[in-house]
């Protein structure tokens, strides 16, 4: 049986534009255009489309994905590959998550944690950069901005920001689901801190450049929905708070 291009893109919730991206660029070719001109799209097609998404969410570029699939290797062997890196991604971000969790216990007792403790998962220069790959990828692809651009991370500075982030987050979170009003006082001080915390980094953050980046995940999808998968409504009530907060400043 044969597929439009709308029905691929119901099937496996790919845009039509990108499906005709991936034509474009050779990546996935229909089967065959109809005298009508419409693209047809077979099983086989199909298949190569699930393999193309299974590398995207390893975050591999396009180009490398098309090499990857280049000669029509045996699909097996392409869908063991992929089943080992996403296994070890899952067992590195399984590790992240549980030094976040444990750092969001310890910061709650209010205890230290042991310095050994606070880095699982994050001891290098290359973890970090995995973790942000697919952040990266799609800020390269939509607003052509290289966040890693061969620049070198400073581990120590990221895992405390990351624990702060988080932290925050929570509270912010916290304060959503208890009902606190987003112009009430503690969310004002939790902003601040917030800031001030980001500008002892060098990042040089105003209220109404914190305000302006709240908003623009209010526009953007991949960072609404990072906001929105925490709690619903998280990403509002955030842009609600900081706008409050320049208002007062």
């Amino acid at each position: 049986m044969l597929h439009t291009v709308k029905e691929v893109s119901s099937i496996s919730n790919v845009t039509i534009k990108t499906l005709h991206h991936y034509h474009r660029i050779g990546l996935l070719l229909p089967c065959e255009i109809s005298e009508s001109g419409y693209r047809l799209y077979g099983t086989k097609e199909l298949e190569r489309l699930q393999q193309i998404l299974f590398y995207r969410e390893l975050d591999f570029p396009l180009e490398t994905i098309k090499e990857l699939l280049e000669g029509q290797p045996e699909r097996k062997s392409i869908l063991l590959q992929q089943e080992k890196l996403l296994l070890n991604r899952q067992q590195r971000l399984e590790t992240i998550l549980q030094t976040l969790r444990t750092s969001i216990h310890y910061s709650e007792r209010g205890v230290a944690m042991e310095n050994q403790d606070m880095f699982k998962g994050l001891e290098s220069e290359a973890a970090w950069k995995e973790a942000m790959s697919g952040q990266n990828e799609y800020l390269k692809q939509t607003y052509e901005v290289d966040l890693l651009d061969e620049a070198s991370i400073d581990v120590g500075a990221m895992n405390e920001q990351a624990v702060e982030a988080g932290a925050f987050m929570k509270d912010m979170a916290n304060a959503l689901s208890t009902g606190i009003k987003h112009n009430d006082a503690q969310i004002k001080e939790l902003i601040s801190s917030h800031i001030s915390f980001l500008n002892g980094y060098g990042h040089g953050i105003s209220a109404a450049d914190f305000a302006a980046q709240t908003r623009f995940f209010l526009q953007d999808d991949f960072h609404l929905r990072m906001l929105e998968d925490q709690q619903t409504g998280l990403a509002y009530y955030v842009a609600a708070a900081a706008d409050a907060f320049v208002s007062d400043n």
